[in-house]
């Protein structure tokens, strides 16, 4: 139906502008007035055209315009007239529909154009438009998303950004985008100086290792982190010696350095495995303590050139109150790039970071997965990089996101609150093997344990997609591994169904072919048809608005659809084997689409389960 939503479009624009000089109305005409919509009822039709743009021009309302150009369309299919150079009762039948001119397309030859571009395309399917392009091509995208820091491990607020980042990645990537993926590494600053001094304290006696005392390394320094908090609440002196220790760090003390270093590997080995783990991966690693002095020089340079000034204190601001408006006092907002004494703030940083970035791989859109926490400094952000000068700003996005919690409540790292994210896999992981035991499959599958954990990342990530990115939300383990409704592991049940339907076949030497599409006419084929067709506009959807909901609530579509198929149309019990191929073509086109789909938004796929 991609190429019938163009040629439908073609009709209504020859029809319009036909319609027009017949009339001799004057009114000025343009073709991206003609919009096509899908009708809200499928009895009302598969397609529609809203009269609503003519309604002035024409002074006429536009039930009437609507009445008119259908009558129009029809004078046009009985004498055999061309419009837009096509003929318009073989793309099916038209009539007004309210306001709109509406069209019940031709089923027969609609379902097996749709379906054999599925079939040629493959997995490629859903990454061109019916021009055959792809809706990003040339688009060079920067995503940075995940930054942990090095004091603690993943939780599930980085979860809910990783799942974010690497899934808008693959849906720009599906939109035909080059795309750059870097992760900054937060691994300086005092916080990781607390996460040493414990270590210090409690630790280095001792000899103690990740190793030795059986740990992933993330989680032994978290565990350092949440010590030093209770540590410091007893003394009070602690936290002076951590900025001590900074001070130290900053100064290129070998015995710090050494410390830290140690440290900073044991962290990033473990995130670095949670990241295997649940299939998030980056092109570049940027590293605070290699970037955090970037940007002094930038600042000076506008300095120079007027864009930021100096301050009565000695510290270089600029104003930005056209940006975030004015002060509790109604006083000018301004923004503190470098501190009276010269040293740089944390958005000197992230202009150096930008600056960099750019010249590392000239990208002409830049995207910041990070909580919605950050708005205020990403609006500050963009605008002193417009400042600068710099024509690649107008493309920075700052991609916000809202919380992420358990119902138990909000979390807190330095208190050891935080939902760690490995244990939370292990968790539903654990969850995923007791269902697959219970329900007998465990017998009946090669490797149950791996089945489990892919169950475990649907339930996970296709949890933490389904919702528009800048809601807040809470994460319910037990209701995102349901087999039933909306949620990842039902997605991948729906795959291991159409494959098992799939085996079945071809144990008994059947085959889809595509000779019989043509009569795949039924309403529950059309709608499965129908929601397959819609996939590449899905895909340019949510690259376009950054949205893996989009492509998560169009999966949940696709399974239904795909169920009210299989109820309403048998496949393997059928006499007419020409009708059973072409339903297994079917089969076989929803699963590619699934499978593309499923990937998008980080949900494996699972042959059997």
């Amino acid at each position: 139906m991609a190429d019938q939503s163009e040629e439908f479009r073609s009709v209504m624009c020859a029809a319009v502008k036909e319609y027009i000089a017949a009339k001799s109305i004057e009114a000025e005409f343009s073709e991206s007035m003609v919009r096509v919509e899908i009708p809200p009822k499928p009895e009302m039709g598969d397609l529609g055209c809203p009269m609503f743009p003519f309604a002035k021009a024409f002074r006429m309302v536009p039930p009437a315009i609507a009445q008119e150009i259908a009558a129009f369309i029809n004078d046009a299919i009985s004498s055999s007239r061309l419009l837009g150079g096509i003929k318009a009762d073989a793309l099916g039948t038209f009539a007004h529909v309210g306001p709109y001119v509406n069209i019940k397309l031709n089923k027969a030859s609609a379902a097996r154009e749709i379906l054999k571009a599925i079939i040629d395309q493959k997995e490629k399917y859903g990454s061109t438009g019916a021009d055959g392009k792809s809706p990003l091509e040339g688009r060079r995208v920067m995503i940075e998303f995940s930054s942990p820091n090095t004091n603690k491990p993943l939780h599930l607020g980085h979860l809910r950004n990783d799942a974010l980042g690497e899934s808008v990645s693959r849906i720009l990537k599906k939109a035909g985008a080059e795309v750059f993926k870097v992760d900054l590494i937060n691994n300086r600053g005092v916080h990781i100086c607390k996460s040493m001094l414990a270590y210090k304290l409690f630790h280095e006696a001792k000899g103690d290792t990740p190793q030795s005392l059986g740990m992933k390394g993330d989680h032994f320094v978290g565990q350092c982190y949440v010590e030093f908090d209770k540590y410091s609440k007893e003394h009070p002196e602690a936290l002076q010696e951590a900025e001590d220790m900074l001070i130290k760090w900053e100064s290129g003390d070998p015995q710090v350095r050494a410390l830290w270093q140690k440290m900073n590997d044991w962290t990033l080995d473990g995130v670095k495995e949670t990241y295997r783990r649940t299939g998030i991966e980056f092109d570049k690693f940027y590293l605070e303590s290699e970037t955090y002095l970037k940007g002094k020089d930038e600042i000076l340079k506008g300095l120079e050139k007027g864009v930021f000034f100096k301050a009565d204190d000695g510290s270089v601001r600029i104003d930005v109150t056209d940006v975030v408006g004015k002060g509790k006092d109604e006083d000018n907002h301004e923004k503190v790039l470098l501190r009276k004494d010269g040293t740089s703030v944390y958005i000197t940083q992230d202009i150096g970071t930008a600056i960099s970035r750019h010249h590392d791989w000239a990208f002409n859109e830049m995207i910041y997965v990070v909580a919605s926490e950050q708005n205020y400094h990403f609006k500050i952000l963009f605008h002193i990089l417009k400042k600068l000068g710099f024509d690649w700003t107008e493309k920075l996005y700052h991609l916000s996101y809202g919380l992420v919690n358990l119902p138990s409540g909000r979390m807190k790292s330095r208190e050891g609150t935080v939902v760690d994210a490995d244990d939370l896999i292990d968790s539903l992981h654990a969850q995923a093997l007791k269902a697959i035991t219970e329900k007998g499959r465990d017998s009946e599958l090669e490797n149950p344990d791996d089945v489990a954990e892919k169950v475990a990342l649907a339930a996970l990530h296709y949890y933490l997609l389904q919702v528009y990115p800048v809601k807040d939300m809470l994460f319910n383990p037990e209701e995102s591994l349901s087999f039933n409704g909306n949620t990842g592991p039902y997605l991948q049940y729906m795959g291991a169904r159409i494959a098992s339907i799939l085996r079945k076949a071809e144990e008994q030497g059947i085959t889809p072919c595509s000779d019989g599409l043509d009569l795949l006419c039924h309403e529950s084929e059309w709608a499965l048809i129908k929601e397959m067709q819609k996939f590449p506009k899905v895909v340019e959807k949510a690259a376009r608005e950054y949205d893996p909901s989009v492509v998560a609530t169009y999966l949940y579509d696709v399974s239904k659809s795909f169920s009210g198929f299989y109820r309403d149309c048998p496949i393997l019990s059928l006499e007419d084997k020409k009708l059973m191929s072409a339903r297994l073509a079917l089969a076989e086109c929803t699963l590619t689409v699934l499978k593309e789909a499923m990937d998008l938004v980080l949900v494996p796929y699972l042959p059997k389960m």
